[in-house]
């Protein structure tokens, strides 16, 4: 259907193999793969933090909510424009999300300031966003947390192998989770990681990832343990060791992955500057470092987005919206209104995400950008 898809898989017999190495194991559980993708992920990420693998992000911002004990009565402040997952997360605890305001229009991150204006004394924790693989300012953020006592857990979903002073994105704040879903950066098709830099947090994390049991399927399979005890009701937030082994394989091409992404996109900026498509980000610090996760553009006022879309349909170009405003959601009507977020309510109106993947050529990010200048 689609000569330039939104995103392909960067896979090849490495993933094929080690998939067929986990079948012949006959061993699929959460296992010896998973330790070895858990630590291997630790020392990629930081040595300050501890990693445990779990089924998806969600499951890693669900698990992080319980062990920091947020609950009801609690408030968490969440990003305006990010997916509904940071917000389903916070009220099936019981808690409230409070939505921050984006920057600019050229900033799509929280800041400091916005995250300051939302803050009562409800406030438990702050959840930030690395929109796009663009780090947040997160300095100014994170002594605010401090300031006021405030876990800071940072989604990185869309910035596995960002950093920021050299610091990569999950190991500065109390809490990181990561996606693995089919279209990221490291790709397992489902599946997430959790990191902590407080060993007794985590352990808590770990601990309910898998039904609040003291030991495992394979402590026993392995005689370490012949029975468990339960010491707090969790949940099944596990592994597999597919998606394990396969996160081991795209943890080796996450570096020059994300290589090849920042050159599509400067290929992307070039050819849409001078337009009145524009890109945000464009001034980025110097001391940051992006994963370049997806391609979002800013469409022009008054310009129809759907029927933008239809024409790049039209032309067999993939694109999506990153992402719908909460308060078009039933579920959310009743939370939140544009006016909490007015950046946050003029970009989810007029943005537009375009094809972005490692394996994708010059010539089809040209044929991307002479597409959408002709449907504008």
């Amino acid at each position: 259907m689609w000569d330039i898809q939104l995103f392909k898989l960067n896979f090849d017999q490495h993933e094929k193999r080690a998939v067929q190495d986990v079948i012949a194991s006959e061993w699929l559980t959460m296992g010896e793969k998973t330790i070895e993708f858990e630590q291997k992920f630790e020392e990629y990420i930081s040595n300050d933090v501890s990693c445990s693998a779990v089924s998806s992000c969600t499951a890693a911002l669900h698990l992080s909510l319980l062990g920091l004990d947020i609950g009801p009565g609690d408030e968490v402040i969440v990003p305006g424009l990010t997916f509904v997952a940071s917000a389903n997360v916070v009220k099936l605890v019981g808690a409230k999300p409070i939505l921050s305001d984006c920057e600019s229009y050229e900033n799509w991150n929280m800041t400091a300031d916005n995250i300051e204006k939302c803050i009562t004394d409800r406030t438990k924790a702050i959840i930030v966003v690395h929109y796009a693989g663009y780090p947040c300012e997160i300095k100014p953020i994170l002594d605010l947390c401090k300031e006021r006592n405030i876990y800071l857990i940072e989604d990185v979903a869309h910035a596995p192998g960002a950093s920021i002073d050299g610091i990569k994105c999950g190991a500065w704040g109390d809490i990181g989770t990561f996606s693995f879903f089919s279209n990221k950066n490291l790709s397992v098709g489902e599946g997430g990681m959790i990191t902590a830099r407080d060993e007794k947090i985590h352990n808590r994390m770990r601990s309910l990832r898998s039904h609040g049991m003291t030991s495992l399927t394979l402590d026993r399979h392995k005689g370490r343990s012949s029975t468990y005890n339960v010491t707090e009701s969790g949940l099944n937030y596990r592994m597999d060791e597919i998606r394990a082994a396969l996160g081991i394989e795209q943890l080796k091409k996450l570096e020059s992955g994300n290589r090849k992404r920042m050159e599509l996109t400067k290929i992307y900026r070039s050819n849409l500057d001078n337009t009145d498509i524009k890109m945000p980000f464009g001034e980025t610090s110097k001391t940051s470092t992006s994963a370049y996760h997806i391609l979002p553009v800013l469409l022009p006022e008054g310009i129809k987005r759907k029927n933008v879309m239809n024409f790049m349909k039209e032309n067999k170009i993939q694109t999506s919206i990153h992402y719908p405003a909460f308060w078009d959601f039933e579920a959310f009507k009743n939370d939140c209104d544009r006016k909490d977020a007015p950046y946050v309510a003029e970009i989810c109106d007029r943005q537009l995400t375009l094809p972005l993947y490692p394996t994708m050529t010059e010539e089809e990010v040209n044929k991307v950008t002479n597409c959408i200048k002709k449907a504008i």
